[in-house]
């Protein structure tokens, strides 16, 4: 239940305002006090009566319409607001809390928060792509604010694409669960790292692996809805990057060793999840190599500087967490890497079985601590393992 919480319901106008009734309705039969504001785009296609009914509480559209002499409204209810919920959010408000303009009730009051704001985009497709909007949602994700990503599906406009509000249940359970979550972590120092690095050997040429950054980027999320300060190191990655963590970007094995012993020592918890090159060229040209005219190439390599034994050797009181890809005798490996690299866990999955490779969705795990399988995982999503992985190193 959401009993004692207080949410502010901001609806924008798009077609899919008639859904906030639906989600006024839902938040209010968990027990929450919602208090809605519109924009007056929103008035055309919902009226405020119906909100006002369905949250039995006043609907604020105008910033100047002061009900209660004793309280500025917009900051009355911004210091009470557990979280802000934006749905449906169009471009132009999504723009508006990017850039700071405040120019009605909703986007005055955005400024004036300090809980955590949720955003439900929807929109035509062609907007929700477009370069502007894109970069105001990733500079809002910078900022920690959170996206209930629209839904495909048929649009007012006649396309059938992304764009569409998410189903106000899906919008409804995703912020339940932000809401009541337990924070184990709160107070602690995450640090991760994601993605795989490249390893130069010219300007244009590098080696790297197939990792995508999925699982890292996974755990970085679970562990900030678990209340933990949470730092990202990334080498090279595809996945969309984590909201409302601290980001630093690297490229070789070296680079991500140096931010790792930076940030380390002041880290409670140490997950490595990057795949980390083992070996880099010995010889970097500063020039593109050209062909020559042999029908062979050598390249010649050296090892890089293990980060993983490195953190362990260093270890006081972190917990430190590894990861093992393996393809054969994955359980001998793990423990073996556990004991060798003084690691607390060890998260061991076969990369060449189905559904538990690089750059997918999913992932079989299995999780050892020093006295062996603390627990195996079947196949789920990277999100679904990374937050039960979590819990155990929490406990």
């Amino acid at each position: 239940m959401l009993n004692g919480k207080t949410i502010i319901l901001g609806v924008s106008g798009g077609i899919a305002a008639y859904k906030a009734a639906t989600i006024c309705s839902r938040l209010v039969g968990l027990g929450a006090e919602v208090h809605v504001m519109m924009t007056e785009s929103a008035t055309k296609f919902i009226t405020p009566l119906t909100l006002q009914t369905l949250s039995k509480n006043p609907v604020h559209i105008d910033t100047f319409e002061e009900l209660d002499p004793k309280v500025v409204t917009h900051i009355d209810l911004a210091d009470r607001a557990d979280v802000v919920l934006l749905a449906p959010a169009t471009a132009n408000t999504i723009a508006k809390l990017a850039h700071g303009l405040a120019d009605d009730m909703l986007s005055t009051t955005l400024l004036a928060v300090t809980c955590p704001i949720v955003i439900a985009p929807a929109m035509n497709v062609h907007m929700y792509e477009h370069p502007t909007v894109v970069h105001n949602i990733e500079l809002l994700a910078q900022r920690g604010v959170r996206f209930i990503e629209p839904g495909t599906g048929q649009l007012a406009c006649g396309y059938v694409a992304k764009g569409r509000l998410a189903e106000p249940e899906e919008i409804v359970a995703a912020l339940h669960g932000w809401l009541t979550l337990p924070k184990p972590l709160q107070g602690k120092k995450v640090l991760v790292t994601a993605g795989g690095t490249i390893e130069r050997f010219d300007p244009v040429r590098y080696l790297t692996n197939d990792s995508s950054g999925k699982m890292g980027f996974a755990v970085a999320e679970a562990a900030r809805e678990m209340g933990a300060d949470v730092t990202v190191i990334a080498g090279r990655t595809s996945a969309v990057e984590p909201q409302g963590v601290h980001l630093i970007r690297v490229e070789s094995a070296e680079q991500m060793l140096q931010a790792v012993l930076t940030e380390f020592d002041e880290s409670d918890i140490v997950i490595k999840a990057a795949a980390v090159a083992d070996y880099r060229p010995k010889i970097t040209h500063h020039q593109k190599l050209k062909k020559t005219g042999g029908d062979e190439l050598v390249l010649e390599l050296e090892r890089t500087t293990d980060i993983l034994e490195t953190i362990g050797k260093r270890k006081t009181d972190q917990v430190i967490v590894g990861f093992a890809a393996e393809t054969d005798n994955v359980e001998g490996y793990a423990l073996d890497k556990l004991k060798r690299k003084n690691c607390d866990f060890i998260v061991a999955n076969d990369v060449s079985a189905e559904g538990a490779g690089f750059n997918g969705d999913t992932n079989i795990i299995s999780i050892y601590n020093e006295q062996g399988l603390v627990e195996r995982l079947p196949l789920m999503s990277k999100q679904a393992a990374a937050q039960r992985l979590l819990q155990i190193v929490a406990q």
